[in-house]
């Protein structure tokens, strides 16, 4: 389908609603008639949530000439609901092994070939980020901007890359994942969480986790290639992931926040935990119930285009997403001043009321940083 939309979405068209409609019935058309839109739309829910929920609970807080990075979840434990919300890398990982299966086993090349087809797709990106970013380091460095800020800066670019890894080891793992199922590597998280939490073995062997842990809604999802199960499964997962969840925080010792937490003594995230293990499987239960709704929701051709173009777009658009927010702070501190939710320290209401009205700039932001990378040009949007 992307060469298709890319195709449709490179041919000119006059100004005005005419052309948006137009734009519209190109997108329709150029939409194979049996590809599930569900799926598509869980996708880009997915990445919407990875991207907010990073906006959402990461600051960079202006001191005494420096940015200095902190979040929401250390002072203000109350918004610990907002990492159950936005935390859906699960649904990511869960629709990454349902498409993977389906395109492995309608690929008519190698494994290999496709093995490195779509390694290539997830990792290109990549390139525009490092060369950006070199040129910014080495320029702020050479204005003379403290290590410790260009030190910040980098890590909130670089440090989300890690699920690029994972997921390019997973796809090389998909003629397995469909076989083994879930089943094991809960297992296997299960296990590594007993010794290192308490049987006192070594902290490292949490790192096993970050294969293991993601590995459950992966192999779910290629289970789910050959269709989507019932509803009632989509039930159980919710409700079975939500209760097992509950039961770890409440009475086992694990943290009720489902991102890391700075200054925290466990992470849910980093490494992942059996309670990340869990929320994820309760996250695939609601995808799951969701599929329906969004199969109908995206009949309507305006809300189809937007999640067809997220979704070609959806690496880029997680690639970028922190140097939007970094260039709108950064701008910022140009007016002079401290702007509220945006270089402030994040310890209070006011703090996350003023950060949610910044949300739309870092929108405008990403779109601005996604146009400069060549996503935007024509011929390379679609669906």
């Amino acid at each position: 389908m992307r060469d298709r939309v890319q195709t449709a979405r490179a041919r000119p068209a006059a100004g005005g609603p005419s052309a948006l409609r137009e734009l519209l019935e190109r997108v329709e058309r150029a939409t194979p008639a049996g590809r599930d839109r569900a799926i598509d739309g869980l996708r880009a829910l997915a990445i919407a949530g990875v991207v907010l929920g990073h906006w959402l609970v990461t600051a960079l807080v202006a001191d005494s000439g420096t940015l200095r990075g902190a979040s929401p979840l250390r002072e203000l434990p109350a918004f610990t609901p907002a990492s159950w919300l936005f935390q859906t890398l699960a649904v990511f990982f869960l629709v990454g092994g349902l498409v993977a299966a389906r395109g492995r086993a309608r690929a008519e090349q190698g494994f290999r070939a496709w093995l490195r087809r779509r390694l290539a797709r997830l990792f290109a990106p990549v390139m525009a980020v490092a060369a950006v970013w070199s040129v910014i380091a080495v320029t702020m460095l050479a204005r003379g901007v403290a290590v410790d800020t260009v030190l910040a800066l980098a890590a909130l670019v670089w440090s989300p890359l890690w699920f690029l890894l994972v997921f390019g080891a997973l796809t090389a793992l998909t003629p397995v994942a469909a076989r083994i199922g879930p089943a094991w590597p809960v297992a296997v998280v299960a296990l590594v969480d007993l010794v290192r939490f308490w049987l006192g073995g070594p902290g490292w062997l949490g790192w096993v986790n970050v294969i293991a842990g993601w590995l459950v809604p992966y192999c779910l999802g290629a289970s789910w290639a050959g269709g989507l199960p019932s509803r009632r499964t989509g039930w159980a997962l919710l409700l079975g992931g939500a209760a097992a969840t509950a039961v770890l925080v409440l009475w086992a010792g694990y943290p009720a926040s489902m991102v890391g937490v700075p200054g925290a003594a466990v992470s849910n995230l980093d490494p992942p935990t059996l309670a990340a293990v869990t929320f994820g499987l309760a996250q695939c239960g609601a995808a799951r119930l969701l599929a329906g709704p969004l199969r109908r929701a995206l009949r309507r051709p305006l809300a189809w285009a937007a999640v067809a173009v997220v979704n070609v777009h959806a690496i880029t658009i997680f690639l970028w997403h922190q140097t939007a927010m970094i260039a709108v702070t950064a701008l910022g501190l140009l007016t002079g001043g401290i702007l509220p939710g945006l270089h402030t320290a994040p310890d209070s209401a006011a703090w996350v009321a003023a950060r949610l009205a910044w949300l739309p700039v870092f929108g405008a932001a990403l779109v601005a940083c996604c146009a400069l990378a060549g996503v935007t040009r024509p011929g390379r949007a679609g669906g």
